[in-house]
């Protein structure tokens, strides 16, 4: 590119009385495209945070599959069956567990919970549990007592050692009623898992408790699997089906999880569509910039053309003012936000300690943190698509300046 064509351009992005007005447009191309990208980039950063988290909670809480009775609630537990599972290719963990609804009551307070006997070996092999249990777990390694959810526990005003009651509708069955089944456990230990849900509802017990608390003694609500890869879910899917009996049917977490992950993925797709809407904007603002900065600049366009300037030349010119501008503004757009997008949760708690409140309520969102993680991919992609609407908002501009008859301009100056 001719130095001249450089030096040119450049000086017209410099605010002069009579182009001030002209630069301050530029001006806001600039900051709405540096904001466009780095609004983007936060927000897909913190929507993939977000689905990636709760996909990884729900996934260390849940299994990848699990096998269910296909009638009736609950089936007989069947050590071969379990071993069979065991058998199937690319399955690490297979995790019997009986579930129920129950009251739990304190003395300060009562609530509905959902009770699940689990092995404490099973328990064991689930990270996302196991690694924030605080406890005796010997005491639930024997077979005895309760583990409860962080945030139940606090709302019960429970701690460990202490003793809560469990009241379960499945009673004894007398000749005025069903009578509810009644009894106190000691709170052994409680865990963690991040998620507001599980950490406020649920309460683990050995299985073998938690069948005769239930009434339920050698049955089973269902079988856990955890799977070594789970993108290769269907395929252990159908190897899984083929060692099961008629009586039992088989669902994989993508099924259960269906509608909650695809409306993670609906507002990720909407978000990035609204706030690409700011760099549109911003687009506009360098079209309507760049004619008026050719419209000021008429009688200079034509005495460089008599002076020998091409048509390609004063092309460039401008096409070098918009550009300027859209990669500028794109690429601090893109420090910006990587930037933030890496402290969101410092940024979060310092903003929530400003503002004297909790700017990221678990009860509302689910997790206690607020996640981010960054793509490669989805940055590349919001900083294409300021660059290529940028590039797209100069050549009309450019082209029409181009075009500009030297003869006809300076006849009317």
């Amino acid at each position: 590119m001719s130095n001249w064509i450089s030096k040119i351009g450049f000086r017209y992005l410099k605010s002069r009385k009579k182009t001030g007005f002209v630069s301050v447009i530029a001006g806001f191309s600039f900051l709405g495209i540096m904001l466009g990208v780095a609004t983007l980039i936060i927000v897909m950063s913190v929507m993939n945070g977000f689905r990636a988290e709760l996909m990884g909670r729900i996934l260390g809480f849940n299994g990848h599959l699990s096998v269910q009775p296909s009638w009736g609630p609950v089936l007989t537990l069947d050590e071969k069956l379990l071993a069979d599972l065991r058998g199937v290719y690319n399955v690490q963990s297979v995790a019997p567990l009986l579930e129920g609804q129950v009251m739990v009551s304190t003395n300060l307070h009562s609530q509905g919970a959902l009770i699940r006997g689990l092995r404490a070996q099973d328990f064991k092999e689930r990270p996302l549990l196991f690694d924030e249990f605080k406890g005796n777990w010997a005491d639930f390694e024997n077979g005895e007592g309760l583990i409860v959810g962080s945030r139940l526990a606090a709302k019960m005003g429970a701690r460990i050692g202490d003793k809560i009651t469990l009241i379960s509708p499945n009673g004894n069955v007398t000749a005025f009623g069903t009578m509810p089944r009644t009894k106190a456990y000691t709170v052994v230990g409680t865990f963690n898992s991040g998620m507001y849900e599980y950490d406020s509802n649920m309460v683990f017990m050995p299985l073998e408790m938690a069948q005769k608390f239930l009434m339920q003694e050698g049955k089973i609500s269902q079988i856990d699997l955890f799977v070594g890869d789970v993108n290769q879910v269907p395929f252990i899917m159908q190897d899984v089906m083929n060692v099961l009996p008629l009586n039992v049917s088989v669902v994989d977490w993508r099924h259960s999880n269906a509608a909650f992950f695809n409306a993670v993925e609906v507002e990720r797709n909407v978000m990035f569509l609204i706030l690409t809407l700011i760099i549109i904007v911003a687009a506009f603002n360098i079209i309507s910039g760049l004619i008026m900065l050719v419209k000021d600049k008429t009688r200079d366009i034509a005495i460089l053309r008599t002076m020998g300037a091409s048509r390609r030349g004063i092309m460039a010119v401008f096409l070098i003012d918009g550009c300027f501008v859209g990669v500028v503004g794109s690429l601090l757009g893109l420090a910006l936000g990587l930037a933030i997008s890496l402290n969101i949760e410092t940024i979060r708690q310092w903003l929530g300690s400003l503002a004297g409140r909790d700017l990221f309520s678990a009860e509302i969102y689910f997790l206690s943190q607020l996640p981010s993680k960054t793509y490669a991919s989805d940055v590349i992609l919001v900083v294409c698509l300021a660059l290529g609407l940028s590039f797209l908002a100069t050549l009309y501009p450019s082209w029409r300046a181009s075009k500009t008859d030297p003869v006809e301009a300076l006849r009317y100056e």
